[in-house]
């Protein structure tokens, strides 16, 4: 299949089943959203998917709910408080390891775009991810993909994942006052926090996930950055109403896509620059590669994923993993089966996401 998707996408990550006209209304016109530091870079482009009204064009009213981490973004959307959640794309595996399926339907971050910097204060000796034991680390929360990063490199350096102590500093400004009050030894954050910090002499960055070649030196490969997820029966229930929201996140990047980093930064709330527009713009400028122009997966990345989170996660480790090429309605039946609660199922999708989208300008 010439268009066919090459990643192979975690059943956590199947793209729509089939394509629906673009007539149909949503089942679910009235959708909650749960997301974890909305004025992040890193979520940038649902805000500007809600603030250029694509979700209105897809027929669509999304509540979204902006909670403290991408750890209570996916909690909300598991205790059932949310419908569909914006995140990284680490959280679907783990929910998978642990017999849930929550399923990615589009992939708008092509890398993580988290940096690790150690507090300048602190003249932290960092030779490299060794350096990090016995530290005091800063992350949105435990649990959340920040915390992943961090803990990925010890382990990968021979050191164990809880050789460093992890606290939660939140995703935007109480971020940046961690740093300044030098509460921490090193700090895993994104923009437009790291450019401030960056900016005011607080942090030195060492590790920095926000290009390709940063995200291959610290993962050994491409890794996807954020998606939109929701779970399996969401989508067996609600078709129309998936394909309207991918419809409204893949519009949404072609917009940012074709526009300069100063408009980009003129679409959203003032508050987002965190009282300094002009590091904003330019922190928003060299993130712009981070974002993807159609939503489509990025191949190898959902491999690179799974090796480094069952690499210090005990559930993601025990889990069994098979790969298999196979329709929608089969996979429904895959999900039903309850000796696979303890599988990680990779499938290839029949269409590639950005090809079930049928109105995007």
């Amino acid at each position: 299949m010439k268009h066919a998707l090459s990643a192979v996408i975690a059943v956590a990550a199947v793209a729509l089943m089939s394509p629906a006209s673009a007539q149909d209304k949503p089942e679910m016109p009235k959708v909650r959203l749960a997301v974890g530091g909305k004025s992040a870079i890193f979520y940038l482009p649902l805000s500007i998917t809600e603030r250029l009204g694509y979700f209105r064009d897809a027929g669509l009213e999304v509540e979204i709910a902006d909670v403290q981490s991408g750890a209570r973004a996916l909690q909300s959307l598991v205790g059932g408080s949310a419908e569909v959640g914006v995140g990284t794309f680490d959280h679907t595996i783990q929910m998978q390891s642990k017999g849930q399926p929550v399923v990615a339907v589009t992939q708008y971050g092509r890398y993580p775009g988290f940096v690790l910097a150690t507090i300048a204060s602190k003249s932290v000796a960092y030779r490299g991810p060794q350096s990090l034991k016995g530290l005091t680390i800063g992350v949105t929360s435990p649990g959340s993909s920040t915390h992943f990063m961090a803990a990925y490199m010890l382990v990968r350096s021979g050191l164990k994942a809880d050789d460093a102590s992890f606290v939660g500093t939140g995703v935007t400004s109480t971020a940046v006052a961690a740093a300044r009050r030098a509460e921490i030894d090193a700090i895993v954050s994104s923009d437009p926090m790291i450019s401030l910090m960056q900016g005011e002499g607080l942090v030195k960055v060492v590790a920095d996930t926000r290009t390709p070649e940063g995200t291959q030196a610290v993962y050994g490969g491409p890794y996807p950055g954020g998606v939109v997820y929701t779970t399996a029966d969401f989508i067996a229930k609600n078709p129309r109403t998936v394909q309207a929201i991918v419809t409204a996140f893949v519009r949404a990047l072609q917009w940012m896509s074709a526009h300069a980093a100063e408009d980009i930064a003129m679409a959203v709330p003032q508050e987002y620059a965190l009282g300094n527009r002009d590091v904003y713009v330019k922190a928003l400028a060299a993130s712009q590669a981070m974002y993807s122009p159609d939503g489509r997966f990025v191949p190898g990345a959902v491999e690179t994923a799974y090796a480094v989170l069952k690499l210090f996660d005990p559930s993601v480790a025990g889990a069994s993993i098979y790969r298999r090429p196979t329709p929608a309605p089969s996979w429904r039946r895959h999900l039903r089966q309850s000796s696979l609660r303890r599988t990680i199922a990779l499938i290839v999708p029949q269409y590639p996401v950005a090809n079930v989208v049928r109105h995007a300008p």
